[in-house]
């Protein structure tokens, strides 16, 4: 595979931001009541990766080192303000529901500790295909919760209903407590798959290690 592809495939899959790395747990369990508020508030949060990532490593050898947070948090906000206002003008129910957690994107820990960590240090194509890969992990991770969270919490999904009128939803994960449970489920579930994965490569390599030694 192509270091561009290993980039993006690594923020979906092997650096998750949901479900590896543990951030952004903030807006994941307060918006993803629904899989429309998780693909929203996904999309926008990619918008500002991207976007950012890209002007930060455009700017990151003029940027000195002891202003680099407030440097990056001012462009993180120029994209942030943009994408705030496009919501609110083009999409103004999804920007009720997700409300206060917009403009808290600014300092979501995923969007600044990619540029501290990626943006500042390569490229502008490969910063831009981090943002992408990142949003697009993130996206599907708070779309998964929140499909689950609205399937069991009110029996619909993106609002068509799936069950018949005798239907008991389970109130508890359409409120916080849920969102606490249904996302505690799926990190311990990713953590014993991508465990497992290791494991089995792990003994794969021993005993090619092996057969090898015995030749």
């Amino acid at each position: 595979m192509s270091k561009a592809g290993k980039v993006f495939f690594n923020g979906i899959l092997n650096e998750n931001p949901t479900f590896r790395l543990v951030l952004g747990t903030c807006p994941t369990l307060a918006v993803t009541t629904q899989a429309m508020n998780g693909i929203g508030m996904g999309l926008a949060a990619t918008f500002v990766l991207v976007g950012s990532n890209i002007v930060i490593s455009l700017l990151r050898k003029f940027i000195p080192d002891k202003v680099r947070i407030p440097a990056f948090i001012v462009i993180i906000c120029m994209f942030v303000t943009s994408v705030q206002m496009l919501m609110q003008a083009f999409l103004p129910e999804l920007y009720k529901s997700l409300g206060i957690f917009i403009p808290l994107i600014v300092v979501n820990c995923i969007i600044l500790a990619r540029a501290e960590a990626f943006a500042s240090k390569n490229s502008v194509i490969y910063s831009a295909i981090d943002g992408l890969g990142m949003g697009i992990g993130f996206t599907a991770a708070i779309t998964a919760i929140g499909a689950i969270r609205e399937i069991v919490g009110n029996g619909t999904i993106f609002g068509a209903r799936l069950f018949g009128a005798n239907f008991e939803p389970m109130l508890i994960a359409a409120l916080a407590p849920g969102g606490f449970i249904v996302f505690g489920l799926m990190l311990a579930l990713v953590n014993y798959i991508t465990s497992r994965d290791t494991k089995a490569a792990n003994k794969e390599c021993e005993t090619t290690h092996e057969e090898g030694a015995a030749q």
